[in-house]
């Protein structure tokens, strides 16, 4: 192409940018679960996407109470920040309602968790098997995805029909078993978001005493248990600067993350979840109760029952804190957010590229971990979707550590899909943690008491 007509091209190409932007570039995004807490930190930062210049947040939630609240606390964040003239917002209990026309789905939806936490929890632990989150992996875990899994698959077909171009965006756990099981049922493009790369790197940096900005980093895995296997500042390895604070059990490094700190020590890398949910991970942590009182702590550093304790309180919290910045008693965060949602969005409408750290399915990312499960990988956004990017192969230790878990996550979807107490009992069985604690015929025992409690909010089994 000679010069005259690449300059012709460029010209012709900035023109039609610019007719394109004149025009202004209006979205629908859907926000399933309105009543989650991520609610108003997306949509907020949605707000801020200056590409936009405007659309509509559509609210879907069958609690109506909470809905309404939601509903309520981003009206108002649309006022303060000014966008009323170009911005809606609608709310419905019907998704089929708000889904035509979307262009993207943002699901943060909860299936019953509020009526069966404590079974999930203290069934296992009967048994001997003590979880601190139990939503991602284990007999929670697993529970919880009997739970969603079917609705979240109806969501799916729903969105094949009324909205088939939309980009899916998911947060609900777990994670894993979630998008494994909307790559195996739909042809719709999705991922799984979760803030755990962003904190955990934010961590290491304040850790290393070095600028965020600055540093350099590459991690794979799967989610809650990625791997940061570089970790650089101007070309220096910050690795030994953290194994000699981890290596101090009364530093602050190790207090905050001792599992993760030990991990690091024997595994050669840092993950990227918390102490208390990397526990869950393992058959090393959560077994006994002298290993316990050793290596975890308070909250999220391995608390036995700190989810199912607490998430009961923190969603009336949640409620409370929508009440007083509705009345104006709490001041209204307006600024954007670290969270992918948005920067999602921003790269797909105008076509600059956006890396993050999302969970996809693994066709050749991830070369010693299985093929068509889910793995969580850099991924390029841009105007063609999500372009997921090549890892490599993981250090043979630490892809050990997560094709453990990703057995345990297979066998779960196939219970959910197939509505199989067998499956299930297989899932447990499978599951790191659980066979550390107890016999297969214990599981199975434990799996079959877990669903007869729960036999009403599992239509099937």
């Amino acid at each position: 192409m000679s010069e005259a007509t690449q300059g012709h091209y460029a010209h012709t190409k900035e023109a039609a940018l610019l007719q394109g932007a004149q025009k202004g570039r209006r979205i629908k995004v859907v926000m399933l679960g309105a009543g989650s807490g991520f609610t108003e930190p997306l949509m907020t930062d949605i707000l801020n996407i200056p590409a936009l210049d405007g659309g509509e947040l559509a609210l879907v939630d069958i609690d109506t109470e909470r809905l309404e609240l939601a509903h309520q606390l981003i009206e108002k964040i649309v006022d303060i920040m000014g966008k009323r003239g170009s911005w809606t917002v609608t709310a419905t209990t019907d998704r089929r309602q708000a889904l035509p026309g979307a262009d993207y789905i943002v699901n943060c939806i909860e299936v019953s968790g509020i009526e069966a936490v404590r079974y999930d929890y203290e069934i296992p632990l009967k048994y001997g098997v003590d979880q601190c989150i139990g939503d991602t992996v284990g007999p929670g875990g697993l529970m919880k995805g009997l739970r969603t899994i079917p609705v979240w698959v109806d969501v799916l077909k729903d969105a094949e029909e009324l909205c088939p171009k939309a980009l899916v965006l998911n947060y609900t756990n777990p994670m894993g078993m979630m998008c494994l099981a909307a790559s195996l049922t739909s042809s719709m493009q999705v991922i799984g978001l979760c803030h755990s790369v962003q904190a955990t790197s934010h961590l290491l940096a304040k850790h290393a005493e070095v600028p965020y900005s600055e540093m350099q980093w590459k991690c794979a895995g799967i989610n809650h248990l990625a791997w940061f296997t570089e970790l650089t500042h101007e070309g220096r390895d910050l690795y030994p600067i953290l194994f000699e604070k981890a290596r101090d059990p009364n530093s602050e490094f190790y207090q905050g993350d001792p599992v993760r700190c030990d991990v690091m020590l024997h595994f050669g890398a840092f993950v990227t979840e918390s102490s208390g949910h990397l526990s869950e991970y393992l058959p090393y942590y959560r077994k006994r109760k002298d290993l316990l009182e050793k290596y975890t702590r308070s909250g999220y550093r391995g608390e036995s029952g700190f989810y199912a304790n607490n998430w009961p309180k923190w969603r009336k919290a949640r409620d409370e804190e929508r009440k007083q910045a509705i009345s104006g008693e709490r001041e209204i965060r307006t600024t954007r957010s670290w969270e992918y949602a948005s920067w999602i969005i921003e790269a797909h409408q105008t076509g600059k590229p956006f890396v993050l750290h999302g969970n996809v399915i693994n066709h050749g990312l991830i070369d010693n971990l299985p093929q068509g499960q889910c793995v969580e990988v850099a991924v390029m956004v841009d105007r063609n979707g999500f372009n997921p990017c090549r890892f490599g192969p993981l250090p043979p230790q630490m892809a050990a550590i997560c094709r453990s878990n990703m057995a345990m996550i297979e066998l779960a979807v196939i219970a959910a899909l197939e509505k199989s107490r067998e499956a299930a009992a297989h899932a447990l069985m499978l599951d790191p943690l659980t066979a550390a604690v107890c016999s297969p015929e214990e599981i199975r025992q434990m799996t079959n008491e877990l669903i007869d409690a729960q036999k009403d909010l599992l239509p099937g089994f």
